[in-house]
């Protein structure tokens, strides 16, 4: 049902605040008059300059005098608009980020940017979740917590483009913290994991033609995840090298899947 269907109750001012600093970032300054101009609360002269500031007092202005939440519901639809967003990913950043928020209220941002009563989520947790499929689908899947702790915020925006590119940096950080060495990328892999009959960090006893293989085999895992993913991500533009739901999802679990086999593996030191 939406919102504009029903009166919803008033907000509280925390979730108000909550909601107003997420719009404040999505919008221009200069844009913020027309933003509000349907609440008909004109803004105090001198008042507080920062975005936020400037939505969050004219919706409690407009909720006290009208004593229901229709304000901070009618001013997300407006700065939801679809067509206000240069991107379907940037619409989507910014859509999860006030669901987070909305969801624990009871309400929802849709992908056409109209805002619908909903199930409220008992915890935070339970929002972040529901207003992001793929970090629900992270953990249910447990990926290593090493790698959602390097892409949390990009997760946390549906910034796909750079969650694969701070996770394809985990690998190679836990690389150079097993071992106490330097290097990036396929050179720091050929330095450490081969020859594959006396490695560095090493998967497995390497006592079999099988097991030597597999060393290869994972190392050269590494390496493809550095040309594939981090290379191109690092070298070209946003615009050019866009990465979908579905080929995040692949790559955090192959990123988590080289974690694990990290953690078990069997790193000599240098001798001095």
């Amino acid at each position: 049902m939406a919102a504009s269907a029903t009166v919803p109750s008033p907000f509280p001012a925390s979730a108000i605040e909550e909601v107003c600093k997420v719009l404040g970032d999505a919008v221009k300054g200069d844009q913020i008059p027309n933003l509000i101009a349907p609440l008909k609360v004109p803004e105090e002269p001198g008042g507080p300059g920062t975005k936020w500031k400037r939505l969050f007092n004219v919706v409690v202005a407009r909720q006290n005098k009208s004593q229901d939440g229709k304000a901070l519901v009618r001013l997300v639809m407006e700065v939801m608009t679809p067509v206000r967003f240069d991107s379907t990913a940037e619409f989507e950043a910014v859509r999860t980020r006030v669901n987070e928020r909305l969801l624990l209220s009871g309400f929802e941002v849709r992908k056409d940017g109209v805002v619908v009563t909903v199930r409220a989520a008992r915890t935070v947790e339970e929002a972040q979740q529901r207003a992001d499929d793929l970090r629900a689908e992270l953990v249910r899947r447990d990926v290593h917590p090493d790698v959602l702790a390097f892409c949390r915020a990009e997760l946390m925006q549906q910034n796909y483009f750079h969650a694969v590119l701070e996770a394809s940096k985990s690998v190679a950080d836990k690389l150079r913290n097993l071992t106490s060495t330097t290097g990036d990328g396929s050179p720091l892999v050929d330095a450490l994991c081969f020859p594959a009959a006396t490695p560095r960090v090493r998967f497995n006893s390497l006592a079999t033609e099988w097991e030597r293989s597999e060393q290869t085999g994972i190392a050269t895992l590494m390496k493809g995840l550095f040309s594939t993913f981090r290379n191109p991500a690092a070298h070209a533009p946003r615009v050019a090298w866009a990465t979908s739901r579905s080929d995040a999802l692949d790559m955090l679990t192959l990123t988590s899947m080289l974690h694990r086999r990290l953690d078990k593996a069997d790193v000599r030191q240098t001798v001095p």
